[in-house]
Order: C-alpha cells, then sequence, then structure tokens
C-alpha cells in the first residue's frame, strides 16, 4: 500500500486492506505476525475482521507496511461507522431541542410533560411557546412592542421560558380597567401597606383593582431575573416577580421597580428587558455598571415610593454613620413602612455591610403565595 491511501467505493473492515498489503508483499499471516511481535492469532483476528483495531496496532501496521497509523485508525473508524448504519437522527434533533429550551427545568416545573419520543417533545416545546418551528424566533410580545426583533434573542433559553411562563399565568387573569391616567396617583396607595409584613397578602388584590396583572414565577437556575414588566396589549399591564431573595426589601422594591414602569408606560410601545440582578449582585453587592434612563427612572420610582427621599437624606446626615437599630426603627415608625426597608436602603447604598441588621430583612415570600397566583415551589398551575 505504501503511501497511498485507499479511497473505496464500498467499506471493508481494515482486514481486507492487511489482506491486501500482504499478498502485495507475498508474506504470510506469520510473517505479519513476527514483524510486529504479536501472536499469529492476533493477525488473523484482524484479517477476518473478528478484532478491532486499537491504537497500538495501528501504529505497527503502519510501521510494518509503511504508512501512518492514522491511515489505519481512519480505516477502523470507518467500518465501525459503517456497521451502525444510518446515523441516528433522534440524537440530533434532541440536540437542538435541549439547545432550543431549558427541557430538563421545564420538564421539572410541569411546563411540558416528558415523552421518549423526540416528536412529540418538539411538538411540545413549539406549543409551550407558540411557535411553528423551533428554529421561528418566540412571539413574545404584543404587536405593539415588537420593534426591537432581536430582543428575545437577547436572552438564555432559560430566561425566554420563565418569561413565557408568566405570560401564560398572567393571561389568565381578570382584572379591573387599566387607566393609564390615573395609575401614577392611585398606586400610590400601595404605601399604607408597607409597615405590616403580613399585609403583602393584600398585593394582588390590590393591584388587579388599578387594572395590573401581578404573577409570581419562581426563578430557573442561572436566570437571575427579580422581575419583569410587560403587556398583553396597550391596555394590560403585568408585572411578573421572581421573589429570589425573600426579603421584604427586596420585594418591596422590586415591585415597585417594575410599578414605575407600569406607570411610565415603558414597555407599551417597545419591548422592554426584565430585570436582572435588580437590586443585587451574587456576592450581594449593588449594581455599578450604567443603567438605561428607564431603569434609572424606575429605580427612582421605587426609592421615593418606599422612603420620601429628603427625609431619608436628612436621616442619613444625621446618623451616619451610627445606624442603630433604635434609630432605624425609629425612623421607620415617623414614615410607617418596615424597618427592614430602611436596611435595605442603606445597604443598598453601602452605608451598613450587608451583614448589619439581617433581623429586620423578614421573609415575605409565603405570605405572598397565600393570594397571588403563582408557579414554582411544588405547584404548577394548570393554564390553559
Amino acid at each position: 500500500m505504501g503511501n497511498k491511501q485507499h479511497i473505496p467505493v464500498e467499506v471493508f473492515p481494515p482486514g481486507e486492506f492487511i489482506r491486501d498489503e500482504l499478498e502485495a508483499r507475498g508474506w504470510e499471516q506469520r510473517d505479519l505476525a513476527e514483524i510486529m511481535g504479536r501472536p499469529e492469532r492476533v493477525v488473523s483476528e484482524l484479517v477476518s475482521g473478528k478484532r478491532s483495531l486499537t491504537a497500538e496496532t495501528a501504529q505497527q501496521l503502519g510501521e510494518a507496511f509503511g504508512t501512518s497509523a492514522q491511515v489505519w485508525l481512519n480505516l477502523e473508524a470507518a467500518y465501525q461507522l459503517h456497521k451502525l448504519g444510518k446515523p441516528d437522527e433522534a440524537v440530533s434533533r434532541r440536540a437542538r431541542l435541549y439547545t432550543a429550551a431549558p427541557i430538563k427545568d421545564m420538564v421539572r416545573r410541569g411546563w411540558v410533560v416528558e415523552s421518549d419520543n423526540v416528536e412529540v417533545m418538539e411538538s411540545r416545546v413549539m406549543r409551550f411557546f407558540g411557535v411553528d418551528s423551533l428554529d421561528a424566533r418566540p412571539d413574545f410580545f404584543s404587536a405593539a412592542a415588537r420593534k426591537s426583533t432581536s430582543y428575545v434573542d437577547e436572552f438564555t433559553p432559560a430566561q425566554q421560558a420563565w418569561l413565557f411562563r408568566a405570560r401564560q399565568l398572567a393571561q389568565t387573569l381578570k382584572p379591573s380597567k387599566f387607566d393609564a391616567r390615573t395609575f401614577p396617583s392611585e398606586v400610590l396607595g400601595l404605601r399604607s401597606l408597607l409597615a405590616n409584613p403580613d399585609d403583602v397578602r393584600q398585593v394582588p388584590k390590590a393591584l388587579a383593582s388599578l387594572g395590573v396583572r401581578c404573577v409570581v414565577v419562581e426563578h430557573l437556575p442561572e436566570t437571575r431575573i427579580d422581575g419583569a414588566c410587560f403587556w398583553l396589549d396597550q391596555k394590560s399591564p403585568v408585572v411578573a416577580l421572581s421573589v429570589r431573595f425573600d426579603r421584604i426589601d427586596s420585594f418591596w422594591f422590586t415591585l415597585m421597580h417594575e410599578l414605575g414602569h407600569v406607570a411610565a408606560g415603558d414597555g407599551r410601545d417597545k419591548a422592554l428587558r426584565p430585570d436582572i440582578d435588580l437590586v443585587v449582585d451574587a456576592e450581594g453587592a449593588p449594581k455599578d455598571e450604567p443603567l438605561p434612563p428607564e431603569e434609572l427612572a424606575a429605580n427612582r420610582f421605587a426609592s421615593s415610593f418606599l422612603l420620601p427621599p429628603d427625609e431619608f437624606e436628612g436621616f442619613i446626615r444625621r446618623v451616619k454613620p451610627l445606624f442603630s437599630k433604635q434609630k432605624i426603627e425609629g425612623f421607620a415608625a415617623l414614615h410607617r413602612v418596615h424597618p427592614g426597608l430602611v436596611v435595605g436602603q442603606l445597604q443598598h447604598r453601602r452605608l451598613i455591610p450587608f451583614a448589619n441588621l439581617r433581623a429586620s430583612l423578614v421573609k415575605v415570600r409565603s405570605t405572598l403565595l397565600e393570594t397571588v397566583l403563582y408557579d414554582g415551589w411544588g405547584m404548577t398551575p394548570p393554564v390553559a
């Protein structure tokens, strides 16, 4: 065979080529066995195709016949692939499916029913996203908010899935009529709920009376979504929360940030990004990167709602750096808010360490879940 490479019309086992080389040289199998230092039985099994080529054997054959070991490894690989027959299309389809969506998480959460049939799984995932093909871009927003054609593609499949699940839940709710003119003033009525953590259970009903759908979807691994504001149509705003940080300050700040978007009409005429790592990052430190104008405005709306800005700045000037529990509770009582909201703002501004006064950051998730439509924590509500 020399350095000449075989390009066979049909795929044969490497043993056929070994036989050709032996005939070309006038060698017997026992001669090759002696050259390679291997038992004659091994060579016989190689020639008959009963033994597969190893890397060591390929190297010895290359030395014996004056070729590279790669030639023989390629022949072996081609033959083994040929024996497998036609490639299993289901494998590539499953790979494509797992790339398009967080399948295991969606099955675990009950968003799609698992099936061993890849075609069935494709159909269920496409139905979840409302598309006719896995190559199609999911059509998340209402017609008026589709100006940003790359919006959905900017997010991971898990983040997309979270958003679609939130929309599914929101579509089942029937709130009162939304009035964009009166909403900015009417939403301030929620301030009466800031002092008592148990009053969190009143939030969904209060928002529904203002025409805002409120849903909670437990976050999927690595999504880091805290909340989102989107619109089912021009008059149907939705606030979706993950409550991934179960603390009163995070809940109220995230909620009011999203309601700030609603008050400003953000997301109604142009696609609005969901809020990822809204308040703190994974290490508990506030985010430092520049924010878009609408996000800065929503942050100001939330901060001003929770604590009167001038009074809070005055409190900081008077007390800094000795923010004692007693002084914080006194300021909170004066403004009829829970002390945890003051602590959260001070932590976010890095005026006190994140480890300080954590007892004030009470949990509110379980209370909220008593009255809100939610998905997660063992609950998968059916949707049409």
